[in-house]
């Protein structure tokens, strides 16, 4: 400790680096970005294979992590073109990004490092996430912090929200949350206090709940669907072979079929949505049998994006998809009966959702 006129000066900690365990301002402990290291992780990094913040550099300089090894590691590609996503600045951003701070939210364009920040929050807007920043699950291929929050809860999270909407402007709003497998209820009480705040304070706004799975627990979904919801969304994330490893063992392909169907059946006048990333290693056949289980549970709208490896730690990128490719994917999920697929090589699960039902896939050009 370093000292002025023999006052000892205390020197605020580093920040946790990704993989690395840490204790939150709440008390408990956490992994950062979700992931520990793993051993070739740990042997990329010493070689200098990967790059410092390999999540930063990706996303901001065009930098990803794909299946392709030196001697066993992974080496960071070049990424095509058409990923390059705007810089996160300007004015708009700068506004966001100030409220988010004063109302002391989580964002999940921020905490899952997407590469759509600058782009929405300029346009005004942002994804909520609710419930803290720290998960009780694992998934391999998600950069939000992982723990076990032992059932803390910031109970003025659900008035704070509906006053930054208000503040906002916003005639639609996305809500998604952590899983809380520690809390009874997994959350839906609170997720539906949230929603409920939203529309005393907002009423023409229109909210959509992209929602973890509860379990697979329906009177939880139906807590959430009773708070006057617009869209109602669970990601089913990756086709039914790769459900894991990328996700959490306690995730399941079944067990998201299983929610959005029920969620359908209990109150059919909301819209259901998902989402399927590409570029893990499945084929074509098997998105196309993903788009019809997810049919056959009764699901509107589907969203396709291209996986971004986060972090040295998290799974490869197997293959970049191209902008043609997500165009005939696009064509094949309306031919099945789908309301509308937005598609596109940037696309993520809350990506323009207020444009969903525009029918111009959400107004991306695929070219």
């Amino acid at each position: 400790m370093s000292e002025f006129k023999g006052i000892p000066i205390s020197q605020p900690s580093a920040p946790p680096r990704s993989g690395d365990k840490y204790t939150t301002a709440q008390g408990f402990t956490a992994i950062k970005d979700g992931v520990k290291p793993s051993a070739l992780s740990r042997a990329a990094a010493a070689l200098g294979a990967a790059a410092p913040v390999a999540a930063a550099a990706g996303m901001a300089a065009g930098v990803a992590t794909a299946g392709v090894a030196t001697a066993g590691v992974a080496t960071p590609l070049r990424k095509p073109t058409w990923l390059r996503a705007p810089l996160a600045s300007g004015k708009q951003f700068t506004a966001v990004k100030q409220i988010v701070r004063e109302h002391r939210l989580s964002t999940v364009c921020e905490e899952a490092k997407c590469p759509n920040i600058g782009e929405c929050w300029n346009a005004g807007t942002a994804t909520i996430m609710l419930m803290g920043a720290v998960c009780t699950r694992a998934c391999r291929f998600c950069a939000v912090d992982t723990g076990n929050p032992r059932g803390w809860l910031d109970k003025d999270e659900p008035e704070n929200v509906a006053r930054s909407v208000e503040l906002m402007g916003l005639h639609y709003v996305v809500l998604t949350s952590v899983n809380r497998d520690d809390l009874a209820d997994g959350g839906s009480g609170h997720y539906a206090a949230a929603i409920r705040a939203i529309k005393r304070r907002n009423p023409g706004t229109a909210v959509e709940a992209l929602t973890p799975d509860f379990q697979g627990v329906m009177r939880d979904v139906q807590t959430v669907l009773d708070s006057g919801l617009d869209v109602f969304a669970q990601n089913v994330e990756t086709v039914r072979r790769l459900t894991h490893p990328v996700r959490d063992p306690r995730a399941g392909y079944e067990q998201t079929l299983g929610v959005l169907q029920a969620a359908k059946a209990y109150l059919p006048s909301v819209l259901t949505k998902t989402s399927l990333m590409l570029g893990l290693g499945e084929s074509e056949a098997e998105i196309i049998q993903a788009m019809l289980d997810l049919r056959a549970a009764a699901v509107d709208i589907l969203t396709l994006g291209q996986y971004l490896r986060p972090t040295p730690n998290h799974l490869n990128v197997e293959r970049f998809v191209t902008p043609a490719e997500f165009n005939q994917y696009r064509e094949w999920a309306l031919n099945l009966g789908f309301l509308e697929c937005v598609s596109g090589p940037l696309v993520r699960s809350s990506y323009r959702a207020e444009r969903a039902l525009a029918r111009n896939n959400a107004g991306i050009s695929n070219a």
